[in-house]
Protein backbone atom coordinates (compact mmCIF):
# COMPACT_ATOMS: atom_id res chain seq x y z
CA UNK A 1 0.00 0.00 0.00
CA UNK A 2 1.23 3.41 -0.99
CA UNK A 3 1.44 6.47 1.10
CA UNK A 4 -1.32 9.33 0.77
CA UNK A 5 -1.04 12.71 1.27
CA UNK A 6 -3.29 14.02 3.94
CA UNK A 7 -4.04 18.21 3.69
CA UNK A 8 -6.00 20.33 6.34
CA UNK A 9 -5.97 23.65 7.66
CA UNK A 10 -5.55 24.51 11.32
CA UNK A 11 -5.18 27.98 13.16
CA UNK A 12 -1.92 28.97 13.11
CA UNK A 13 -1.30 28.78 16.53
CA UNK A 14 -2.80 25.27 17.00
CA UNK A 15 0.25 24.77 14.78
CA UNK A 16 3.03 26.42 16.49
CA UNK A 17 1.77 24.69 19.91
CA UNK A 18 1.60 21.18 18.27
CA UNK A 19 4.82 21.31 16.37
CA UNK A 20 6.60 22.74 19.75
CA UNK A 21 5.47 19.54 21.40
CA UNK A 22 6.13 17.67 18.48
CA UNK A 23 9.83 18.65 18.86
CA UNK A 24 9.73 18.28 22.50
CA UNK A 25 8.64 14.31 22.23
CA UNK A 26 11.80 14.56 19.65
CA UNK A 27 9.05 13.76 16.46
CA UNK A 28 7.63 15.68 13.73
CA UNK A 29 4.31 16.68 13.61
CA UNK A 30 3.36 14.46 10.76
CA UNK A 31 4.96 11.59 13.07
CA UNK A 32 2.57 12.52 15.86
CA UNK A 33 -0.59 12.98 13.71
CA UNK A 34 0.33 9.18 12.31
CA UNK A 35 0.41 7.96 15.19
CA UNK A 36 -2.79 9.26 16.83
CA UNK A 37 -4.41 8.22 13.38
CA UNK A 38 -3.41 4.36 14.38
CA UNK A 39 -4.53 5.17 18.18
CA UNK A 40 -7.65 6.44 17.02
CA UNK A 41 -8.58 3.17 14.12
CA UNK A 42 -6.83 0.70 16.78
CA UNK A 43 -9.71 2.20 18.95
CA UNK A 44 -12.18 2.01 16.57
CA UNK A 45 -11.62 -1.79 15.70
CA UNK A 46 -11.33 -2.64 19.55
CA UNK A 47 -14.44 -0.92 20.26
CA UNK A 48 -16.20 -2.52 17.33
CA UNK A 49 -14.52 -6.42 18.21
CA UNK A 50 -15.64 -5.96 21.89
CA UNK A 51 -19.42 -4.47 20.31
CA UNK A 52 -19.32 -7.92 18.50
CA UNK A 53 -18.89 -10.08 21.35
CA UNK A 54 -21.08 -8.58 23.47
CA UNK A 55 -24.05 -8.63 21.00
CA UNK A 56 -22.96 -12.63 20.87
CA UNK A 57 -23.01 -13.03 24.58
CA UNK A 58 -26.05 -11.12 25.27
CA UNK A 59 -27.46 -13.45 22.30
CA UNK A 60 -26.66 -16.63 24.02
CA UNK A 61 -27.66 -15.41 27.16
CA UNK A 62 -31.62 -14.92 25.76
CA UNK A 63 -31.64 -18.21 24.31
CA UNK A 64 -30.09 -19.98 27.14
CA UNK A 65 -32.70 -18.04 29.48
CA UNK A 66 -35.36 -19.00 26.61
CA UNK A 67 -34.56 -22.82 27.00
CA UNK A 68 -35.28 -22.36 30.67
CA UNK A 69 -31.48 -22.35 32.05
CA UNK A 70 -32.60 -19.91 34.59
CA UNK A 71 -31.66 -20.18 38.53
CA UNK A 72 -34.11 -18.23 40.78
CA UNK A 73 -33.36 -15.60 42.51
CA UNK A 74 -33.14 -17.12 45.78
CA UNK A 75 -30.77 -19.94 44.87
CA UNK A 76 -28.44 -16.92 43.77
CA UNK A 77 -28.63 -14.98 46.49
CA UNK A 78 -28.05 -17.52 48.56
CA UNK A 79 -24.73 -18.46 46.97
CA UNK A 80 -23.77 -14.78 47.08
CA UNK A 81 -24.75 -14.35 50.39
CA UNK A 82 -22.01 -17.33 50.96
CA UNK A 83 -19.40 -16.20 49.31
CA UNK A 84 -20.14 -12.64 50.83
CA UNK A 85 -20.15 -14.62 54.73
CA UNK A 86 -16.95 -16.32 53.55
CA UNK A 87 -14.69 -12.66 52.07
CA UNK A 88 -16.04 -11.42 55.45
CA UNK A 89 -14.68 -13.99 57.63
CA UNK A 90 -10.78 -13.54 55.73
CA UNK A 91 -10.92 -10.04 56.23
CA UNK A 92 -11.52 -10.64 59.51
CA UNK A 93 -9.22 -13.02 60.68
CA UNK A 94 -5.95 -12.13 61.58
CA UNK A 95 -2.69 -13.92 59.34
Amino acid sequence: MGDATFTFRVDESLKVAFTTIAKARDRSGAQLLRDFMREVVRQQEDSEEYERWFRERVRQAVESANAGNLVPAEEVEAAFSARRAALRSRLDSPD
